[in-house]
């Protein structure tokens, strides 16, 4: 996971993940959109292939040409984590409600 939220933590590679949800793209078009060059682009899209986040295809089979899509398979242990996390901080917080309300709770009978 560690690798996963580095990557996302940029926001130029956060961008790139946002335009990625709609369709894939080709490296051009990603770094048209992102109004940068190719090479400081080319860097970020490393980072995201590393991170298992994006993989890259070549279309048709023509090697001049790289296709950038999305990996699911990354964003579902990313959403296991957080769904994990998520339940465990739900727990948390429904014992601290009960304690607050038993401990709140008047003893005597008054109210």
């Amino acid at each position: 996971m560690e690798k996963t939220f580095s990557a996302l933590g940029d926001p130029t590679r956060l961008a790139v993940i946002n335009l990625l949800r709609d369709r894939p793209h080709r490296a051009g078009e990603l770094a048209n959109a992102l109004h940068m060059s190719a090479p400081a682009l080319s860097r970020h899209l490393r980072v995201l292939r590393k991170s298992g986040l994006i993989a890259d295809d070549e279309p048709d089979g023509d090697a001049r040409v790289r296709l950038y899509r999305l990996q699911p398979a990354a964003f579902a242990s990313m959403r296991d984590w957080l769904t994990e996390v998520e339940a465990f901080w739900g727990g948390q917080l429904e014992a601290f409600k009960a304690h607050a309300e038993r401990d709140g709770a008047p003893t005597d009978g008054a109210a």
